[in-house]
């Protein structure tokens, strides 16, 4: 996506979690997360928000469109 980028994947290590982990306590597939960390999928507000909390980050530094 043009514009877009992600941030997950840092955060996501940062916190010792695989994307299988994450994916889990977040309620999506594992390829969703695997999207999510190429850019290629653009979150619902509902899944940003979980994922934030999940990585104990902000929103705004995990995904950035600009």
């Amino acid at each position: 996506m043009e514009g877009f980028t992600c941030e997950l994947k840092r955060y996501r290590q940062a916190k010792g979690l695989t994307q299988g982990q994450l994916a889990e306590l977040v309620g999506v597939r594992r390829e969703t997360i695997m999207r999510l960390e190429k850019a290629q999928y653009n979150p619902s507000l509902k899944l940003a928000v979980d994922i934030s909390r999940a990585v104990g980050a902000a929103i705004e530094e995990i995904f950035v469109f600009e």
